[in-house]
Order: C-alpha cells, then structure tokens, then sequence
C-alpha cells in the first residue's frame, strides 16, 4: 500500500518547483527537520511584515465516482476542507471553493451522473456547509478512442465523473498552522520528552466503508460500499473544535485521513517525525484502511479529558478515540483483535485504554515503511535525472542516525546590529537590479530596506537609457530569478547584456572599482557576477556556476555553514549552521571553466546533518566540490550566493525552525552586516 503512486512519496515532483520564490510561503509541502512531502495546506503570507495570509488546499476522490458520483463529489468537498483546517481557518463561512468538473457527456449514464454530482455538491452540501463556490471549470469530453493496431478494432476508455476541489480561505494569523510533525517525538536538550497521544476524529461514524480504497486496488478488488460523507454537520463540528482546540492550546499536530486511510496517515506522522509509534489495538483491519473522512490530532497526555470535553461540545467527541502515541523507537507496534473487555485468547495484549484484546500483527521499523514509502519517487528520478543522485536520497530517506536540520547560529539572531544607526535618518542607496526574468527582487529590496537601506527597483533597460547612474548607489544587488528564462545560461545572457554594451561594461567596472562600494549576487545574481568576474577585482579565482550534477532544478532547505572569510555580509557569523532555501538548476561551481579552487575564497559550504562537509545528494544539492556555495573577494566587498537568504529572513518564511514564528531568522544578519559596513 505505501508503495502505491496515490500513497508513496511525491517529492520527485515537489523537490523541482521553485516553493520559495516572493519570500511569502509559510507552509510548503515538505515538513520537518527531515523535510518529508506530507503537509496537508499550503499558507501564504500577505506581505513581508504581518503574519495574515491566505491558505489553499485540495481534494478529490475520482475512483468513487465508477460506484457513486454524487458520493465521490461529497468526499473531494470533505477532503479539501479538512486538508485545510490544518490552518487556523476561523468559520467555514469564510472559505471559498474552486470546482474543476470532469465527465465523458454523452456517454450512457455519464450525463445524469455529472448532473447529480453537481446537484449533490452544489445544491446541498455546501449551503449545508455555508460554503460558496464562486469559480470553478469543466473538462466534459474525457474519454479517449483509438484503432487498436494489432486487431483493427476501436477501442476507448471513459473516465467516470471527475471532481477536483481547490478550498481557500483569507487568514488574520498563519500562527497557529499545523503539520503531521509531532511534537511528542522531540527529545529535549536533557533527554526529556513531551508525552502526547495522537486522536482520530471520525467523520465516517465507524462505517469503515472499503470500496475504492487502495486497500481494495492492491488487493485486485474495488470493493461494495464507498465512503461517503453522509453528516455535513459532523464536519462543521470538526472545524469548530479545531478553532476551539487552538486557542486552548491543545493541539500540537494535525494530518487528515484519506488515501491509504489511518495507516497511510500514522506512517506519514512518523517519517515526518522521525520516530515511531505505539497503536492501540483495532478491532478490525476495516479500521486501519478505510478512507473515510477524518483527522488525526496530536494532543497533550495530560489534557486528553480536556481535549475531550471540547470535542463534545462541538459534536464530535462520540467519534473521536485515541488510536496511538508517539515512541522513541523507530518501530510502529500494530495490532488487531477483538473489541472486547476479556484477556486475549491468543496470548495478545489488551489495551488498557478501552480493554481491548489483540494479537500483535505488525513491528515494522520506519525505516523500512520509510523505504517503500519513497521508491516510487526514488524510481521516477532514477529515470528522470541523474540515477546516482536518486540512488543517494533514497539511500537517505529515514535513516535512523539523520538527526535532520538543525538551527545553530554561533550569534544572536535578536540583536539588531544596526540599531544605532537606524535613528541616524542616513539610509545608503541600494541598487536591486533585475533583468527580464528575474522575479526576487521585491523580497531582496525588503530584506535590504529592513537593514536601513533605501533600495530602488533598477531593471537593465534603466541602465541602457541611462535613466539610472550606479555612480549614486554604494550597493549593488543582482537579483534571483531566470534572466531570459535561463536559455542562454543561467545568469550568461544578462552578464553578456553588460559586456556587449561598451558603457554598461564601464558603469560596472568604475563601479567595482570605487572604494566604499559593496556588491552581492544572489543565485541567478551570483551567476551573473562568476561571468562579470573580470570586472571584479580580486574576482579572478572565482567558478562559473553550471548545470546541478542531479541534472535537475533543485528547490529545497538546505543547511549551510558559514565560513570564516572577509565577505563584509557575514562579519561575525562564521561557523553558523543553519537552513537556507535552495532554487537553481545551474549552481554547480565550476572550476573547469574558470578559476581557482585554491585560491577562492570560500564564504559559504553546504554541510550534512551532522555537520561535516556534504558530498552527498541531497544534502549537496548541486554537486559543488566540498559542498562549495559562496565566494566572496580578497577584501570581502563583493560576494556570491547560490541559495535565497533574503527569502528566509523571517522564521515564519522557514519551512522548518524550531525557534519562535514571530522572530527574525539569523540571515537577516547578512544584510545588517552590510550596513554596519557602510558607516
């Protein structure tokens, strides 16, 4: 079942779109310090200072719809929404759906089975909900038909009803967003550990339907009965308590069921949590894979009477039952019997929750689930990129001695360096430069302006008209992005728009050259400036950035250490170890091509989870030499980046940190650096 494409792993595609870009994500699809692809929502922040946001989720169930099409549009509304209840949504009232209608019209059956699809989910479920649906589309001729080559006859496959839900909602906090990460895996500094016990909340009432679930499609069967969602109220109820449970404080992690059913949704918890898991016994293997809507919420042990007094004030607490608790072994203890209050007869253990009876069916270590789990992404990016690179993550993936990322600046992130200056009224002038297809440029001006300079939007053609002069700024910043969409090489084309044009070429150079002056290069920025070396002085030693040896844009977060070096941008911070985003697919730091491995100077490396200089992929994302990832100058001016710093100078930008939501991440020090240096 874990292996299953509807179940395993989908980081071969999450791990190629760039997640990180405006520097307004709070919550991407990969969660935790082992960065594992099981978040249930996305979030989205509003602008770079708050923390409103909006939250996006989706939902279908389209192998349904071959039994009961009005059922399958029910369970695509139900899964949308409680994928997005992982965020602090206030009221259903507030959420918004997008409907993507699909059906064979024409075909016997397929007409009145779109129409009460439609009439199901549009007419009844959702003014049940107090939901609208303002938009939506339709695919109606989803049938294909050919000549078969070999018996000259046609043939054609229909898809039955199709529904694809997308859920949005506006949100006044994305504080209180909540992934499958348990916080009763985290052990303390001193050994101590959180006891907590993980609660389904039911929303099928024990129905425990099987029809069209992977258990059914694994076994070569679909099945009778499908789930359906068959009490709108119970998932109203649902959403109350959860706004409930948050502003008590009593809820610590969240994951829905659905694919896979509890199975796929415990396994998932663990592999994101890096530990493993006691279940309580079941007493049926109906309970453990069907795929009835419902959730899995991690609560505290010592508060499990208050967590049940406020779902049964919502309506729910008759279908919620604790079903596992977190464990340090990375073992998940399964068993399945009787639901009784007798001994075993087959010498099981019973619970002493609720006096069941069961013998032990399953001990499996997370590693291995985690193992089956990926090898449908490990096998598709073995075909899709470099086979090497595929073989290494998947010879990764929940290792047991991965103690994942870890946040270890050697300073304070709180001390604002630059706060005797900010007073002064003298913020310097930043030059953020972009060329067509460069899209950071509004996070880095931020992170700049947030440091106490006055940055200005300059594109390329401002430079060429002359309608801006680098003689008036003191810092110049080349943005992240995809100059000309990366088709004449990542960052190639714009350097050749400056040493094509004779007066570009000398703007730049008097610039570089002007004593006071400061430059930085951010991933496509930095691309640029290794192809502007020869009018950097002291540039010489630097590489050309080339094609990721993974063969593949690599988007992730990736710990980095900060070396000692003159680099003026990270004064201070040498030895830090913390995560970064990573967005390229040309940051390969080739010494081939140019400079001088010898003699460079290294700013920045990228280092594995137990900190030693990462040779591995993914840890090296790029395949650099010693996990290389920054270069600066003899004097420290002029630096390059391949990662987004600026994209993460908030914690609430981090995919992962376990520092507070509401504080600066320790790269806003990188741009505090700079100036400091100016004055």
């Amino acid at each position: 079942m874990l292996r299953h494409p509807t179940v395993a792993s989908k980081r071969f595609l999450v791990t190629i779109g760039d997640r990180t870009v405006s520097g307004l994500t709070h919550r991407d699809q990969l969660v935790g310090p082992w960065q594992v692809p099981v978040a249930d929502v996305a979030v989205t922040l509003s602008d770079h200072v708050g923390f409103a946001g909006q939250a996006m989720a989706s939902g279908e169930r389209m192998p349904l719809a071959s039994v009961d099409a009005p059922a399958s549009g029910r369970m695509a509304v139900g899964e949308a929404l409680t994928n997005l209840l992982a965020a602090p949504v206030a009221d259903l009232s507030g959420v918004k759906l997008s409907c993507n209608w699909m059906a064979a019209c024409g075909e016997p059956g397929e007409d009145a089975a779109l129409y009460d699809t439609v009439h199901a989910v549009a007419m009844e479920l959702c003014p049940a909900l107090g939901i609208s649906v303002p938009v939506g589309k339709d695919s109606l001729s989803m049938r294909t038909r050919w000549i078969d080559a070999d018996s000259g006859e046609a043939r054609q496959v229909t898809s039955p009803v199709s529904l694809v839900v997308s859920a949005f909602a506006a949100l006044p906090d994305v504080r209180g967003t909540l992934t499958p990460q348990l916080q009763g895996a985290v052990v303390g500094a001193d050994g101590s550990r959180r006891e907590t016990e993980l609660v389904l909340i039911d929303l099928g009432r024990g129905a425990n339907r099987l029809g069209g679930s992977i258990l059914a499609q694994v076994s070569g069967a679909f099945g009778e009965a499908v789930p359906d969602l068959d009490d709108p109220a119970l998932l109203a109820g649902l959403a109350s308590a959860m706004t409930d449970l948050r502003s008590r404080e009593l809820v610590l992690a969240y994951h829905d069921r659905s694919d896979g059913g509890l199975w796929a949704t415990l396994c998932e918890m663990a592999f994101a949590s890096g530990c493993g898991l006691s279940v309580v016994p079941l007493a049926s293997i109906e309970e453990l894979f069907t795929e009835e809507l419902g959730v899995v919420i991690e609560v505290p042990t010592g508060r499990r009477d208050e967590v049940q007094q406020v779902l049964a004030a919502h309506g729910v607490g008759e279908v919620s039952r604790t079903v596992a608790r977190p464990t340090v072994e990375r073992t998940i203890v399964l068993g399945v019997g009787s639901d009784s209050h007798s001994h075993s007869h087959s010498g099981g253990d019973v619970d002493s929750d609720n006096g069941r009876a069961a013998t032990l069916t399953l001990q499996e270590s997370v590693r291995d689930l985690a193992q089956a789990w990926d090898e449908v992404s490990w096998r598709i990016a073995a075909l899709r990129d470099h086979p090497a690179c595929a073989d290494q993550e998947h010879a990764a993936f929940g290792a047991e001695d991965d103690p994942g990322l870890l946040v270890a600046p050697t300073f304070d992130p709180t001390d604002d360096i630059t706060a005797p200056y900010l007073g002064l009224g003298a913020r310097p002038k930043v030059a953020i430069l972009r060329e067509q297809g460069v899209n950071s440029h509004v996070e880095t001006a931020f992170a700049f302006d947030r440091a106490g300079f006055d940055t200005y939007d300059v594109h390329m053609t401002d430079l060429q008209t002359g309608r801006f002069d680098l003689a008036d700024a003191v810092g110049l910043v080349a943005c992240g992005g995809f100059s000309y969409g990366d088709t004449l090489g990542a960052g190639e084309g714009w350097a050749r728009s400056v040493l094509f044009n004779e007066r570009l070429t000398d703007e730049f150079q008097a610039f570089c050259h002007r004593e006071g002056t400061f430059g930085l290069g951010i991933c496509n920025g930095a691309q640029m400036f290794a192809a502007l070396a020869g009018l950097i002085p002291g540039a010489e030693a630097w590489p050309r950035f080339t094609r990721n040896t993974s063969e593949q844009y690599e988007s992730r977060l990736t710990l980095v250490e900060v070396l000692d070096s003159p680099s003026i941008f990270m004064a201070g911070m040498a030895g830090s170890q913390v995560p970064i985003a990573v967005a390229h697919g040309e940051g390969f730091a080739n010494f081939s091509m140019q400079g001088d491995p010898g003699s460079v100077q290294r700013v920045a490396r990228f280092v594995d989870h137990h900190g030693q200089p990462a040779v591995t992929y993914p840890h090296n994302p790029n395949g650099s030499p010693d996990g290389l990832t920054a270069v600066t100058t003899p004097d420290g001016r002029f630096t390059a980046v391949m990662p987004h710093p600026e994209r993460v100078i908030r914690n609430a930008q981090m995919s992962w940190t376990p520092g507070p939501v509401e504080a600066d991440s320790p790269w806003l020090r990188m741009f505090r650096n700079a100036r400091v240096w100016v004055d």
